[in-house]
């Protein structure tokens, strides 16, 4: 019996020897390939880059409204075809050529006011109210800027107009968009750079990049970016354009 026992003893050490190095084996290829694929996941590092220039607007865009009260429709749009007759002479004055404007279309609505009656107050129709507006656009920026200041003598002298203040535009915003594009990338890769000076990597090459928002801004100190998507400022003629990105860089 312990005859038998010592000859199935070798057997039984050498089964599990294997069983031994079989597990070793498999876990040496497990081990291996996890350090495998640690090393193949490569660090990276996103920064935001950052460029602007001045830009000057080229176009302006100016609204005129003639207005009249009647108190029959009738009435309300012969007076406001009147009125739109006295306003087509006088931006012929001021040197706007036909081409130049863009009539709207012609409205007349119910005209409403409010009226205190048994403590209440309510609102009841009192004739009728119409409107037509001119859109006149120019490149003569000073043309535009003047005439948005002789409108209020006009309109002091007895003729009902509304007009806004004009809007200066900028004609090739995608050219400047492209063009900041490129110097906010290279802004990124410079402030990644720094990054990573004092450390033991090396920037790689760009992993992925996407364009932020874009501003057109005020000249001024107080220009505000905090509007989500970007801001196009239309007030002023002399303006900053911006453009945000966001780069990532692989390190190596």
């Amino acid at each position: 019996m312990l005859e038998k026992n010592f000859n199935e003893m070798p057997r039984a050490v050498v089964m599990l020897g294997l069983l031994l190095s079989i597990g070793l084996v498999v876990g040496a290829f497990v081990l291996g390939t996890q350090t495998k694929n640690i090393g193949s996941s490569r660090s990276s590092v996103s920064v935001k880059g950052l460029a602007e220039k001045p830009v000057r607007a080229d176009l302006a865009e100016w609204r005129v409204t003639a207005t009249a009260i009647g108190t029959t429709f009738p009435d309300a749009l012969a007076k406001l075809r009147k009125e739109k007759t006295a306003l087509d002479s006088f931006l012929d004055r001021q040197g706007f050529k036909k081409e130049s404007r863009h009539d709207g279309s012609e409205t007349v609505e119910p005209r409403f006011v409010e009226k205190e009656t048994n403590d209440r107050i309510i609102r009841i129709q009192s004739g009728y109210s119409a409107s037509q507006s001119v859109v006149v656009t120019s490149q003569s920026l000073d043309l535009i800027t003047a005439s948005n200041k002789s409108a209020l003598d006009y309109k002091a002298s007895g003729h009902s107009i509304d007009f806004d203040n004009p809007n200066y535009l900028v004609s090739n915003l995608e050219e400047i968009k492209i063009s900041l594009i490129s110097a906010a990338t290279e802004n990124a890769r410079k402030r990644a750079g720094e990054f990573i000076k004092y450390s033991e990597s090396q920037l790689g090459n760009m992993r992925s990049a996407s364009q932020g928002a874009f501003y057109i801004l005020p000249n001024s100190a107080d220009a505000k970016t905090d509007e989500y998507g970007g801001t196009y400022d239309k007030s002023t003629i002399d303006k900053i354009a911006r453009v945000v990105v966001t780069v990532e860089f692989n390190l190596k």
